[in-house]
């Protein structure tokens, strides 16, 4: 846990936030609605007592306007927490620990949600193996990196539909069926 706290912490130091159309690499929420709801599941999340690595609930340093949030890590969250169970759709990043690989499947799945998740593995046949238990509708497995023909969507509360790839334009299309 020490560990992947030192290195979440480390890597967000790295981040850049500010105007997209520059060399940035966290631009800001896309409407105040949403700007609203991350900035309020980050305050809950401190409320509730997870621990506060970085960022935070104010806009990052040097921002003064628009709808721009820090990078936010929380570490020791409990899969009951606010910040562990809502799809917070912002630059927030929530370290649960685990004791071994069951848990870990147990804790992913543990949610009303199946939009993605993400599985490191020193075996690429065994990231496959954990990926197939896993209940979400993208899964990448030692990030590979996106790809625009993969079709993307969730699984559980987080939609149905896909998008990307044949299925995903299978679905702007109308099918006729005529018989006889």
């Amino acid at each position: 846990m020490d560990d992947a706290i030192r290195i979440a912490k480390e890597t967000v130091a790295e981040v850049t936030t500010g105007d997209p159309t520059s060399d940035v690499d966290n631009g800001p929420i896309s409407y105040r609605r949403q700007y609203d709801k991350v900035v309020s599941l980050i305050q809950q999340g401190i409320e509730e007592g997870a621990e506060l690595v970085c960022g935070g609930a104010e806009r990052p340093a040097g921002v003064d306007k628009g709808w721009f949030v820090q990078p936010t890590v929380f570490a020791r969250v409990t899969n009951d927490s606010t910040v562990a169970r809502e799809e917070i759709f912002g630059p927030v990043l929530s370290i649960i620990g685990y004791k071994d690989e069951e848990e870990a499947i147990r804790i992913a799945n543990d949610t009303p949600y199946g939009l993605a998740a993400y599985v490191q593995s020193g075996s690429a046949e065994h990231g496959r193996k954990v990926a197939s238990r896993l209940r979400a509708g993208y899964i990448e497995i030692n990030h590979p990196g996106g790809d625009s023909e993969a079709p993307f969507g969730g699984f559980k509360q987080s939609g149905i539909g896909r998008e990307g790839g044949a299925i995903g334009f299978e679905s702007f299309l109308e099918t006729k069926s005529v018989i006889g």
